[in-house]
């Protein structure tokens, strides 16, 4: 079990997501209550997942969030394009949270590599001991 608060990314999920938060109350239009619960939504999920990941039991569980987190990033991007593409965000606020969201996802998918690994290292450790014990 990892203390979420000591990892970097999720110092950064945590920041865009309370940046897709301020950018959305600025938002107006018909549509823009659909896309704003959208937004929040995914960008809230991201560290959500790394949090909620970081208390299983199995480096593999927590591999498993992180990729939910991955899925949400890729899903907060679209509704990001769909903002600036709808005329509810400028170039220069999507590109400010885009560039973040990238940031973001690189770490996760560092995060997500180092805890397969892990969690196959462990899985070969364990199969040598019960081969080893017959």
């Amino acid at each position: 079990m990892a203390d979420f608060r000591k990892l970097e990314v999720f110092d950064k999920a945590h920041a865009l997501a309370l940046t897709v938060i301020r950018a959305s109350a600025e938002m107006r239009g018909p549509i823009a209550q659909l896309i704003k619960t959208q937004m929040v939504r995914a960008a809230l999920s991201v560290p959500t997942n790394v949090v909620e990941g970081s208390a299983k039991d199995s480096d593999r569980d927590y591999a498993r969030y992180v990729s939910i987190s991955i899925g949400s990033s890729s899903e907060l991007e679209y509704h990001l394009l769909v903002a600036r593409d709808s005329g509810l965000m400028s170039e220069m606020t999507f590109q400010s949270l885009l560039d973040q969201l990238i940031d973001v996802r690189k770490m996760l998918t560092g995060l997500r590599r180092r805890l397969k690994a892990s969690a196959d290292a462990a899985g070969s450790k364990a199969g040598s001991r019960s081969a080893g014990s017959r």
